[in-house]
């Protein structure tokens, strides 16, 4: 009997859209993947690559950050130094041999709950498609 591949995925976003848009999609009763944990961070632009790289290395089988509309960013440019690191992490992840479609940018701003709901729904299929990062140990039958 095989289970179907369930994700683990990280989503740092910002307070000020991304996670209030999370929250509307909550409010509005939209569905998406329980399977993303989210990290309310002040701007995607404190988020260091070591977190993104730790997250993988934890464990997680994917990571986003979702932050502010480009040129709307409550701190300026924060959401740019953001895409910046993502795109250093994700050359990091190829030299690896790890996939780098595995780390992603989005921007939502505080008023696009459904398309936040849908940034998840498609991030994690595109997870699923890769398939896990570290294999799953295999548990021993019970009784054997």
């Amino acid at each position: 009997m095989s289970e179907e591949f369930e994700p683990k995925i990280l989503a740092y976003c910002c307070q000020w859209c991304s996670y209030a848009a999370a929250d509307l999609a909550g409010s509005m009763r939209l569905q998406y993947p329980p399977n993303v944990r989210i990290i309310r961070v002040p701007c995607t632009g404190r988020v260091d690559m070591l977190y993104l790289l730790r997250a993988i290395e934890d464990g997680a089988d994917g990571v986003f950050l979702s932050g502010c509309l480009l040129d709307d960013c409550h701190y300026v440019n924060g959401n740019y130094k953001a895409l910046k690191r993502v795109e250093k992490v994700k050359g990091m992840l190829e030299a690896l041999g790890i996939e780098p479609g595995r780390v992603e940018m989005y921007f939502n701003s505080s008023a696009m709950g459904p398309q936040f709901a849908q940034t998840c729904i498609d991030f994690t299929e595109r997870i699923r498609k890769l398939g896990p990062l570290y294999p799953q140990p295999r548990q021993a039958a019970v009784g054997a």
